[in-house]
């Protein structure tokens, strides 16, 4: 089976809920030993804890290493600890999304909008490049990058972070062509999940936020991570520097919420 991952190792980013939760229970539920991470240690442990619980999966199974993903040490300890407890890491999955900007981009708060590129772009660039280092460099695996429809055309309100992973798109195009063939880096574009994080864009108002979509309904973490299970898997190995949207049809209407 080309997609069971019994025997390797994932890291995702930003996994203690939402879209990144629902990432790491499908790797988990594929065979794989998933470390994740996320600011909050309370809630990153109690993830960890929850996610072996519903995959039906041993406790070992699952690491968490809380921190910050914009620091630089947190990063490197993140994937050190995958290696040194699971033997290797084989799939990163760069999760970790801010948003802290709305609106009219020429009353934006620059530091606010320094703070979504670091956590959004830099720091997906400074996991790659540990786990290169301590395991993908020599031994090869894939990387997946969660983007966003945003990243693809304009919203007129989450413009920065439109912005910022309108970025990530190219930097996984840029990696994938220096990391290849050794390591394919692919991304994945959602449109609005229904999550927390997404909470401001749809709650209070689903029934009409989903009228634009072809498919009649927001999305779930279930739809992205069944696709990121697909990209790290061998039935992908011939698809790099691609983004993938999972949008529900909704870039087909020339819309984007």
């Amino acid at each position: 089976m080309s997609q069971d991952f019994t025997g390797k190792a994932a890291l995702v980013t930003g996994a203690s809920r939402g879209i990144g939760y629902g990432i790491a229970h499908e790797l988990l539920s594929r065979g794989a030993s998933v470390t994740i991470t996320s600011r909050k240690p309370e809630a990153c442990n109690a993830a960890a804890a929850s996610l072996a619980a519903d995959a039906g999966v041993p406790a070992d199974r699952v690491l968490a290493v809380p921190g910050n993903a914009g620091d630089d040490a947190a990063r490197e300890e993140a994937v050190v600890r995958t290696v040194e407890r699971f033997g290797s890491l084989d799939v990163l999955v760069n999760n970790t999304g801010i948003n802290p900007q709305f609106g009219f981009l020429m009353e934006a708060d620059l530091n606010a909008v320094r703070k979504i590129f670091d956590v959004n772009v830099v720091a997906a660039l400074g996991f790659a490049q540990q786990a290169w280092k301590a395991w993908l460099g020599e031994h090869g695996g894939a990387i997946v990058n969660i983007a966003s429809v945003g990243g693809l055309r304009s919203t007129g309100v989450i413009g920065a972070y439109g912005a910022s992973k309108a970025a990530l798109i190219r930097l996984t195009e840029e990696l994938a062509w220096q990391l290849g063939p050794r390591v394919r880096v692919n991304a994945v574009a959602p449109a609005v999940v229904k999550t927390k994080f997404a909470e401001a864009l749809w709650s209070g108002r689903e029934d009409e936020a989903t009228q634009q979509y072809p498919m009649k309904r927001l999305g779930t973490p279930e739809d992205v991570a069944k696709l990121v299970a697909f990209l790290v898997s061998d039935d992908a190995s011939w698809i790099t520097g691609e983004t993938v949207r999972v949008d529900g049809g909704l870039l087909a209407t020339g819309t984007t919420g």
